[in-house]
């Protein structure tokens, strides 16, 4: 018996089909979001902020579906990086934010 063949490169050709929502936030073909690791302090902060314009318990994953439906949207450019401190962003965001809670109850994504 021969070894099994390496998943590397069907896992490499996979990763080319990857749509970049923004610098560090990508949509496989699956819809399954992939976030760098140096964006969780950002999405964190971008979250509070949230929090604060809509009185609502805004998580990670609610920031980072509000910003999914906003580049869907065109709303964003997928090349410009994510910053929490972009006051335009955020108050794109509200109104996802906002839509996330009223049609799923703001639970688990």
């Amino acid at each position: 018996m021969g070894k099994p063949k390496s998943k590397n490169a069907s896992s490499q050709k996979g990763k080319s089909h990857d749509r970049q929502i923004v610098p560090g936030i990508t949509i496989s073909k699956k819809n399954e979001a992939t976030v760098a690791p140096e964006l969780a302090d950002v999405l964190f902060d971008i979250g509070l902020k949230l929090e604060e314009k809509t009185d609502l318990p805004v998580d990670v994953q609610h920031v980072l579906a509000g910003i999914v439906m906003c580049a869907q949207a065109r709303e964003i450019d997928s090349e410009k990086p994510v910053d929490a401190n972009d006051e335009e962003l955020i108050s794109k965001l509200v109104r996802y934010v906002k839509v996330i809670f009223e049609q799923l109850g703001g639970g688990e994504l």
